[in-house]
Formats: C-alpha cells, sequence, structure tokens
C-alpha cells in the first residue's frame, strides 16, 4: 500500500486529536472513517448530477441537490449517523451505502481479509466492485486497514504467560523504504510453546537488520510482558544472541538450529558435495547421545576437513548450544533441534509479502505479517501430539523450575 500515513502525519493526526489512550485512538479513527464515508456521499451525488457543490456554472442539469437524509448505519466501529444526501428529482441511489442497508460492516471485514492475503489494491478494488458495486480506492483501502493498528498495538503488548517450555526465536528479512532511502530490516519473530503445549506467536518486532542488541531489547519485552521462566531457547547462529540470552534468561537452556548450522556449513562446501556432506552429517545430529555425536563428527571432520576446514569451526566452536537437545528425550529432541516451527510461519509470510517488493513503511509491514498471524494462529488449535508425556519428562528434568507452574 503506498497511501499509508507518513510518520509525520501521524504525530500530526495525535497532535490534533490529542490521543491518549487506545480508546482515543478508536474514537479518532471512528471519526476518520466517518468522514470517509461522507466523502465517498459526495463524490457519488457529484457524479450522479455531474457538477460539483456550488459550481452552478458547469450545471447541464435540471437536478439539484436537496439537502441530506440522516441515517443510523452499523460499522465495526459501531453505529455512527451519516448524512445521507438528497437530489430533488429523487435519481440519486448511493452504493456505499445503499438505499435500505444499515449495516456495512462486512465491506470492512472484506476489505481487511483481502488485504491479509496480499492481494493488490488494483484487485480488491475489482472484487469489492464485483461483490458490492461500490468503488474502493487504495486510499480507502489503505484507511480502513488502518484501523487495525489499535488491534496491532494491543496484541503486541498485551500480558504473556509466566512460563514457556520452549521459545524459538528467528527474523525475516524485508526491504522497507525509510527517510527516502530502501533499507533492509528485520521482522523478529518470537513463537512460544506453552505449559498446555499449545504453539503461540508472541510477538513480531520490526527493526533494523538482525543484531543481538535489537534480540536483547526484545527478550526485555517479553519479561517485562510477564515471562518468568523458559526451559530452553531454539535460536538460529546470530552472534551474541547466546549472550543477549544468558542476560535476561540465565537460567534458560539453548538450542542453536541445526539446520541453520548445516546451512552456515554449506558455504564452505563445493556444490558437487554437499549431497554427501550433508549425509554424512546426519550421523552427527541423529546420534543417540553427544558422546556418540561427538565421535561421529570427528569421523565426518577426518573425512572433510582438510579440503573445507572452515566447515567445521563453528560446529567446534558452539558445540555446547548445538548439543543441547541430546539431554533431552526423544519425543522432546523432534520439537527444539531445528526452528523448522517457526520457518512455518515465515512460509505464510513469504506468501502473504511476495507481491511487495518495497513496504513503504514498518506500519504497512506490520499489517500485513500480523493479519498473516491471525490466520496462521487460528489454526493452531491442538496441542503438541504426547505432550502429556513430554510435560512428565520435563516435570524430572526441572521439577523446582516447574512445580510453581503447575497446578
Amino acid at each position: 500500500m503506498e497511501n499509508v500515513l507518513t510518520k509525520e502525519q501521524l504525530l500530526e493526526f495525535i497532535r490534533k486529536n490529542n490521543i491518549q489512550s487506545v480508546s482515543d485512538i478508536y474514537e479518532s479513527l471512528k471519526d476518520l472513517f466517518k468522514s470517509v464515508l461522507q466523502s465517498f456521499l459526495e463524490a457519488e451525488i457529484e457524479e450522479t448530477l455531474g457538477y460539483e457543490k456550488y459550481d452552478v456554472k458547469n450545471k447541464q442539469t435540471t437536478n439539484s441537490r436537496n439537502g441530506y437524509t440522516q441515517k443510523t448505519v452499523k460499522t465495526k466501529f459501531g453505529e455512527m449517523e451519516i448524512d445521507i444526501p438528497r437530489d430533488r428529482e429523487g435519481e440519486f441511489e448511493p452504493k456505499i451505502i445503499p438505499k435500505y442497508k444499515r449495516d456495512i460492516s462486512e465491506i470492512e471485514d472484506k476489505i481487511i481479509a483481502l488485504y491479509s492475503r496480499a492481494i493488490a489494491t488494483r484487485d480488491i478494488h475489482e472484487q469489492i466492485k464485483d461483490i458490492y458495486g461500490i468503488e474502493v480506492s487504495a486510499e480507502m483501502v489503505s484507511k480502513i486497514t488502518e484501523k487495525i493498528i489499535p488491534e496491532i498495538r494491543e496484541w503486541q503488548n498485551r500480558p504473556l504467560e509466566k512460563i514457556y517450555p520452549f521459545i524459538f526465536m528467528d527474523a525475516i528479512h524485508y526491504k522497507i523504504k525509510d527517510e527516502g532511502r530502501i533499507v533492509n530490516k528485520a521482522a523478529y519473530v518470537v513463537l512460544g510453546i506453552n505449559i498446555e503445549g499449545y504453539k503461540d506467536v508472541l510477538g513480531i518486532w520490526i527493526g533494523e537488520s538482525e543484531s543481538s542488541k535489537f534480540w536483547l531489547g526484545v527478550l526485555n519485552d517479553l519479561k517485562t510482558r510477564g515471562v518468568e521462566e523458559v526451559l530452553l531457547f531454539c535460536v538460529d547462529g546470530l552472534t551474541g544472541l547466546k549472550e543477549a540470552i544468558e542476560a535476561v534468561f540465565p537460567k534458560s537452556d539453548i538450542q542453536r538450529c541445526i539446520i541453520h548450522q548445516l546451512r552456515n556449513s554449506f558455504k564452505y562446501v563445493s556444490y558437487k558435495h554437499i549431497k554427501e556432506f550433508s549425509k554424512d552429517f546426519k550421523k552427527v545430529y541423529q546420534a543417540t547421545n553427544e558422546e556418540e555425536a561427538l565421535e561421529n563428527f570427528y569421523q565426518v571432520k577426518e573425512k572433510w576437513g582438510k579440503q573445507y576446514p572452515y566447515a567445521f569451526r563453528s560446529w567446534e566452536s558452539n558445540w555446547d548450544s548445538l548439543t543441547s537437545f541430546f539431554k533431552f528425550p526423544p519425543e522432546i529432541r523432534k520439537i527444539i533441534y531445528t526452528t523448522n516451527i517457526i520457518e512455518g510461519v515465515h512460509r505464510q509470510f513469504r506468501k502473504v509479502t511476495k507481491a511487495k517488493s518495497v513496504f513503504p513503511n514498518d506500519t504497512a509491514l506490520e499489517k500485513m505479517l500480523y493479519l498473516a498471524t491471525k490466520n496462521v494462529v487460528r489454526k493452531w488449535t491442538q496441542r503438541y501430539r504426547n505432550w502429556d508425556i513430554i510435560l512428565n519428562q520435563l516435570l524430572i528434568m526441572y521439577p523446582e523450575r516447574l512445580s510453581g507452574y503447575i497446578n
């Protein structure tokens, strides 16, 4: 969407409307939406009559405006009074609010649903026109989708549960316009599995290209929102991320994603050898225990180390956080040895954002990712398979840390 408000316009909007709370935002957006509806009605009667208001010189019809009729309509912002323009000859029938229609909330829902699937503005215009016979401009789509911003802020700041046995963290990158330049930014995504075995996206933060400093802020935000205990973090291999976790949640274990680690190693391996190299490494991370994994690692290194020495350095430097999963039973290992769970969310993000090579600002990206997240989380109705077994295993491994959180 190219017509979202700029930062300066938002600040001016906040100042003019004396916004102090979320309810103030809703009221202001309600007024804004009413103004948009009113503008549509004025444009429609202008098109019907063929001349602008007060432009008598260009009037080429015997018909003319004849005041207004008040009508109460139901919208997502609640009921509101709208002034419906009248004409003297009774020819004008508005499309945006048809004659006998009093509930127009589904039009907003339809626009937001289409927007959440990354439907182009042009196609939203066509679909709304086909279904409702209404012309919807890019500006109208933008203003309607702006109404979810308070909802996003409320979701992003909502209280979290006190304990998450597992939290997954990863970032996905986008190009965003920033003060006239196109810059690379990261959407930092945090996904948690709660004590009952259900998944949830805990938040999405938009920031500069991925850094451990930004992740530190994200971790502090989780703590501020009520998270007291995390048994294990599953993360990628970003330098400094381990230290950031240890600073905020010092008792938590850390598991670096094996798949991310392999991809990093592949950078140093000839393409013709990647398949065989990958097959050999399976003996490492699919070993029965850490001792066997280490033995298999040295066998793989003996085979490939002289040819590709840099492919093994990161494994050796980060062995502890790459092998944390070996201390867990098989049911838990399947969950934690990779960040595939969050990669699945990223795949859905890519589907809805693939048509956008550049986003006009952070808010435009936030809206799309939030709506995509709602669609993903809505499908997470089942808890993890064998969670009763997993929870009992965790209680044996962490009796003191879990005792205060289990009824």
